[in-house]
């Protein structure tokens, strides 16, 4: 099995040089970089071109790490022996089973997403170590030991809100992806948008490149805005000359909430780009 991009993915050569050195250690893959740079798209494409299933498990600030094995729900056998249901004489019938245990189950080979793992406590990567390094977990209230039928594909991403555990990092393949360059890019958009006006391109991308090389911009923006922005320039038949507008009063291009998220970083443009007009 490897990985060699999708017609609706642009990969980098190193990006899909890191998929496929991942997928033959056996090691899950640590995935970084800016939001909006494709992290959780990659696992969701490499799923699709390799034809396996894919699970995802989305994490959140008060997500355990035993809710990607199993959960017990004492809550639901509590009121069934309240109704007087037979089924809480056996307690497998209220174990729920999480992600892990479904991809270790499941009767062919299937990838596994664990997205935005630096959302969770310090502990949760963890907790985690033995089960993605053995395949196995032991469920103790059935007294039954889940082995993986088949190692999953496990693609692990980040976004750097804190540090991972330096043993935790140690059964990871990294790789960090780096922001497009202006050609990478140019391909992302054709993949979205095959029939866009080459001049149209140009002139945004000219304009995007220059709102992130901005210093002290406190969010710039990313690959997935960059699109959403061109999709509305097309929508409402934005003319390329727009984009440089000489007017004195058009200090930030058209429809630039697409791009610039916080009023701080507006009113920085703006100050620059008067700045700029003043020493003309």
């Amino acid at each position: 099995m490897r990985f060699e991009g999708t017609a609706t993915y642009v990969a980098t050569p190193d990006l899909k040089l890191a998929v496929n050195a991942a997928v033959t250690l056996q090691r899950p893959l640590l995935v970084k970089g800016e939001p909006g740079t494709g992290k959780t798209m990659l696992a969701e494409e490499v799923a699709a071109a390799l034809g396996m299933p894919l699970l995802q498990w989305h994490i959140k600030s008060t997500t355990k790490a035993q809710q990607g094995l199993y959960e017990y729900d004492a809550v639901s056998r509590l009121r069934d022996s309240q109704l007087g249901e037979d089924k809480v004489r056996d307690i497998a019938n209220y174990i729920v089973k999480g992600v892990l245990w479904q991809a270790f189950e499941s009767e062919a080979p299937c990838v596994i997403l664990i997205d935005e793992i630096d959302k969770a406590d310090i502990e949760f990567p963890n907790d985690l170590l033995r089960e993605l390094d053995r395949m196995e977990f032991y469920v103790y209230e059935t007294r039954q030991l889940v082995r993986a039928r088949h190692r999953p594909i496990v693609f692990i991403t980040s976004n750097n809100e804190k540090e991972l555990p330096d043993a935790f990092l140690r059964r990871c393949f990294f790789h960090y992806i780096k922001f497009p360059d202006r050609e990478t890019m140019q391909k992302i958009v054709d993949v979205h948008y095959p029939g866009i006006k080459q001049a149209l391109l140009k002139e945004a991308l000219e304009v995007f490149f220059e709102l992130r090389d901005i210093p002290g911009l406190k969010k710039k923006p990313s690959t997935s805005e960059l699109i959403d922005w061109l999709k509305l320039l097309m929508a409402e038949d934005i003319p390329p000359e727009v984009l440089r507008s000489k007017d004195k009063k058009a200090a930030v291009p058209p429809l630039h909430g697409a791009l610039l998220k916080n009023e701080q970083d507006v009113h920085l443009f703006e100050r620059l780009v008067f700045m700029a007009r003043q020493n003309r």
